[in-house]
């Protein structure tokens, strides 16, 4: 049945407010203003005559969202399809189009779950206004649960240039996504003249979070000393074109920049397995004391090697899903092998490691976790609990396009607000950079090959995050709801 034009003029007004709130959630300079659009968009979805019409614009708008967040990914997926003679061009953009398109409506279909559920429970407009605001975290809240986390994305990155940053020391980054929904839905109430409370208290808060961030100053510590990598070695090529002996050789060359003092940092999957590179397993072939990523399987590892024995290992808690990690890959493997095929690739899963234990090496404890785990705040939250004195984030970010690059860069600095450590950053392309407890790049390098000489104290603060985790996001979430429940009382 086709919709009356009406309907699909609102489908099209929900979807560019899903779009103007999304570009709020880019690396630049308005992404404060993130407040504004959300708060058009709640309304918007929250006036609707009927709980379909609620349902199906949160499905338009929150698809369109994530088709202006993620575009890149489209990007992406045309570079892996149509690398080294694989898919004509014209139809690697078709088909990744397509596939991406699927993965945009999935993450509609959450949403639209969730206004369903927000529809049926709470009948005024004003009910359901506070009720998606409280949703809206609780859902963000689930996106970093299991292996097939998700949590790209998250409203509270937006407020990264801003000093409110900083309060994701007392609640993570989930509880600025609390902030910013509720100061949305209370703008939306205070433009209805229906009450101002709700803006007063936001208002109150928001100078809260200003003074608090104005006054945090970087932490003293013991120095630590290390050499950061930036290589420019080809994600996409298939071995053949571009040999990983170069590569090799390229980090021996980077590497003979290193001071005495310094540990060395290797980005992911840096070293292949050191049995088939170097005849030998006690891994005897890299030039100094540090801390690398091996490229081996079934799980993607990091090490700390002391010059005569491994110290200690992490696997990767969070493989990518459906890009690293597949689920049932064991019952789905003939399917997953043909898609692979496809495109070129031998289908190759990795599993999700379990431990979160630091890594000890000269004295000192690292909080060691790979590329993708960065933007699961839960790692590094086990990490510093653990004892990590600094965060160390070994990543390939070759395989991001255009502002994923700088995307994934500034959710990994929120890390060390989070915990108050530094992060150090060693990768192939992307951004390497020394990160100080306050999340401000200290030292960083964006192009080309070459080292950071990192200097950073050793720190070991305890935040009221790295105690409570989520729980003070998830109380605002529901005090949230609480408050749409009373609103829908009294109407």
């Amino acid at each position: 049945m086709r919709l009356p034009l009406h309907a699909r003029l609102q489908g099209l007004l929900s979807a560019a407010l899903g779009v103007l709130t999304a570009l709020c959630g880019l690396p630049l300079w308005w992404s404060a203003l993130s407040v504004l659009p959300l708060s058009v968009l709640l309304w918007q979805l929250s006036r609707q005559p009927s709980a379909r019409q609620v349902v199906l614009q949160t499905f338009w708008a929150i698809s369109a969202y994530f088709a202006a967040q993620l575009f890149w990914l489209v990007v992406f997926m045309h570079n892996l399809m149509a690398s080294d003679g694989g898919l004509p061009s014209a139809l690697a953009w078709v088909l990744a189009a397509l596939a991406l398109s699927l993965l945009f409506m999935l993450e509609g279909v959450f949403w639209a779950i969730l206004a369903t559920l927000v529809a049926r429970i709470f009948r005024t407009p004003q009910a359901r206004l506070w009720g998606l605001a409280g949703g809206w975290v609780i859902l963000e809240w689930t996106r970093t649960l299991g292996a097939l986390a998700f949590p790209w994305s998250g409203l509270g990155y937006t407020l990264l240039r801003t000093p409110l940053i900083q309060v994701a020391d007392l609640g993570g980054v989930l509880l600025l996504s609390a902030l910013i929904t509720a100061s949305a839905a209370a703008l939306v109430t205070l433009a209805q003249l229906k009450n101002p409370r709700p803006a007063f208290l936001m208002a109150v808060l928001w100078l809260f979070g200003l003074g608090y961030g104005l006054t945090r100053v970087p932490g003293q510590g013991p120095v630590g000393q290390a050499l950061l990598l930036r290589t420019d070695f080809d994600s996409f090529s298939k071995a053949a074109g571009l040999s990983f002996d170069q590569f090799w050789q390229t980090q021996l060359k980077l590497s003979s920049q290193r001071r005495p003092g310094e540990v060395l940092i290797w980005s992911e999957t840096a070293v292949p397995d050191p049995a088939s590179l170097l005849g030998t397993s006690d891994f005897p072939g890299v030039p100094a004391p540090g801390l690398y990523g091996l490229a081996q399987r079934p799980r993607n590892t990091a090490v700390g090697w002391d010059s005569q024995t491994i110290t200690g290992s992490f696997d990767k808690a969070h493989p990518v899903p459906m890009g690293e990690y597949f689920p049932l890959s064991g019952v789905l493997r003939p399917l997953y092998d043909l898609i692979f095929n496809l495109i070129g690739f031998a289908f190759d899963p990795q599993f999700p490691g379990q431990s979160y234990t630091p890594i000890p090496l000269g004295g000192v404890l690292y909080g060691v976790y790979i590329c993708y785990d960065s933007i699961v705040a839960s790692v590094a939250r086990w990490q510093a609990l653990g004892g990590a004195q600094v965060l160390v984030n070994v990543s390939n970010d070759g395989w991001y396009s255009g502002w994923g690059v700088w995307q994934h860069f500034d959710m990994g600095r929120v890390r060390a607000i989070e915990t108050r450590r530094y992060v150090l950053r060693s990768v192939n392309k992307g951004v390497a950079a020394v990160v100080d407890d306050l999340g401000q790049p200290v030292q960083i390098l964006t192009a080309g090959e070459g080292v950071l000489h990192a200097e950073f104290p050793l720190l070991s603060t305890t935040t009221l995050y790295m105690r409570l985790g989520d729980v003070p996001a998830l109380m605002a979430a529901l005090l949230l709801i609480g408050y749409a429940a009373r609103a829908d009382r009294r109407r």
